[in-house]
């Protein structure tokens, strides 16, 4: 899964988690047993949710600064190594866009 969807998938959980805790506002005031029973099961979902999200984004943030680590390390053991590749992926880049 590319960062760019895994960012997308979380913000899409967390909207989905303000709804429901919107919702759960909304309907504190109805009476009965089993609507009290589903405001409670939903608000444990909701705060397990809550906190699986912030634990995935713990994880992403850890392994992007992995990366960052390991890509400078590379950089700065093969500067020249390095520059060549960038030279190569701008030309590539290049050659994409002036065919459009």
């Amino acid at each position: 899964m590319s960062e760019t969807s895994t960012e997308r998938l979380m913000g899409d959980l967390r909207a989905v988690l303000e709804d429901a805790e919107s919702l759960l506002t909304a309907t504190a005031g109805q009476a009965g047993e089993r609507v009290q029973q589903a405001r409670e099961r939903a608000k444990e979902t909701v705060r397990a949710a809550r906190e699986r999200l912030a634990d995935s984004q713990e994880e992403l943030t850890r392994r992007a600064r992995e990366a960052a680590k390991d890509a400078d390390k590379y950089v700065r053991d093969n500067p020249w190594q390095a520059v060549g590749i960038a030279a190569g992926v701008a030309l590539i880049i290049g050659l994409l866009v002036s065919r459009r």
